[in-house]
């Protein structure tokens, strides 16, 4: 995942205030049983499957296209001082500098509300500085060329407050720090990796052990930056999200944190995967994290055993997997210009496949816009046969991240740079 910069002090993390929102609720007042598929005709089924899919269609993508919940679906929320723009409302697309990838299939976003933006970026840089000490004086600059804060308000549009966009933000930010201190850019190496991605997973799952042992766990927390980080950013989201989607997040963490590994240990054996092998990895690897807390984050709920459905596995994952490969050709130069072999999908694809690097990059970007038809395909599959509020809203959610993530991309010429393969 793309990282915010490097890391600082190792000072103990002081102790965190309690967030003001509530827990999350359910959105979902039907019974759990996905019901009978609703008709071709229904018209709000056709609002969700119409229209075109293919290039030049980017206003008709699945994000808008879903209805948006019922009031009486949303839980109660404070005020924003800033809200959030009504999801019908007509935005004038980003007009930041950036180009897309040439082909990509995306959609355009509204360009995130400015006072949003400016308030999310002001409170994680008190958190990075103040609460967990995240990285020292002159590595500023990159912190702030991170553009978290752009990132997260296009990402979770209908959030209900800045507090709930916090959840994310911090979330995001802490993943990062794990990313670039303990694997790649600022100290990261293979080599030892298990052992410490293992003790940080631990301040998101905790370790349950004898009073013996404890204190020396706790202690252990605040040992470096991106454990502080951890920390912190997972005692808000705790706070704020009901057990089943804490849990889920856990789970997606390990996930996370598995491609980690399995990309450390082909490091270490220098070994370059096959295109299936690269693209498993990249399924562990990669974004799902972030798209899978979008109720929480929105102040609502889909439900455990909803949200475990194989057909929404399968839609999540694929929304993962596409979010993954934007990355991978977004940062292609960048990691071309870092010491050794990093392997992204363009990389594997001409060593593996015997191209060139252009035909690699091109046929890279062919895969990212199949991931991204079947995501579609799939997510409206899930819709026809379950077309519950909270089902459509988690999936619209899921839809308005991939495309926010692409934006993210595409705007942040801080870090990325496409190549001149056109």
């Amino acid at each position: 995942m793309p990282a915010p910069g490097p890391l600082g002090p190792t000072a103990p993390a002081p102790q965190q205030p309690t967030p003001s929102i509530q827990p999350a609720v359910s959105a979902a007042t039907e019974p759990v049983t996905p019901p009978a598929p609703v008709p071709a005709a229904d018209p709000g089924l056709r609002r969700i499957l119409g229209g075109p899919t293919g290039l030049g269609t980017s206003s008709l993508s699945l994000a808008r296209a879903l209805k948006p919940p019922t009031s009486d679906a949303l839980p109660a929320a404070a005020p924003d001082p800033d809200p959030a723009p009504e999801a019908d409302q007509v935005l004038p697309v980003s007009s930041s500098e950036g180009p897309v990838v040439p082909g990509l299939y995306h959609h355009p976003v509204p360009e995130p509300d400015p006072a949003r933006v400016e308030e999310v970026s002001r409170r994680i840089k008190r958190w990075a500085e103040d609460e967990v000490q995240l990285y020292p004086e002159e590595w500023e600059g990159q912190f702030d060329g991170f553009s978290v804060g752009r990132y997260m308000v296009a990402c979770h549009p209908d959030a209900p407050s800045i507090d709930h966009l916090m959840l994310a933000t911090r979330l995001m930010v802490a993943e990062n720090a794990v990313d670039d201190c303990y694997c790649e850019d600022h100290g990261g190496s293979p080599v030892g990796l298990g052992g410490r991605i293992l003790l940080a997973h631990t301040t998101l799952d905790h370790l349950h052990t004898t009073p013996e042992y404890a204190p020396a766990w706790e202690e252990s927390l605040g040992s470096d930056a991106p454990r502080r980080a951890y920390r912190s950013a997972m005692d808000y989201f705790v706070r704020a999200a009901t057990p089943s989607q804490s849990d889920r997040y856990r789970h997606d963490m390990a996930r996370l944190h598995m491609g980690y590994l399995a990309e450390a240990a082909w490091a270490q054996t220098e070994y370059v995967p096959e295109v299936w092998e690269y693209l498993a990895m990249r399924q562990f690897n990669n974004f799902r994290p972030c798209p899978t807390i979008t109720d929480t984050v929105g102040g609502y709920e889909l439900p455990a055993d909803l949200h475990a459905l194989p057909k929404m596995q399968r839609a999540i994952a694929l929304a993962g997997n596409a979010a993954t490969i934007v990355n991978d050709l977004y940062s292609y130069t960048k990691e071309l210009d870092s010491p050794g072999l990093h392997l992204n999908l363009p990389v594997v694809i001409a060593q593996r496949e015997q191209l060139s690097e252009r035909e690699a990059y091109l046929k890279a970007v062919e895969v990212h816009n199949q991931l991204m038809h079947a995501f579609e395909a799939a997510a409206a599959e899930v819709a026809a046969e379950c077309p519950l509020p909270s089902v459509l809203r988690f999936l619209k959610g899921v839809a308005t991240w991939v495309d926010g993530n692409h934006d993210w991309h595409r705007t942040n010429t801080y870090r990325y740079s496409l190549p001149d393969f056109w």
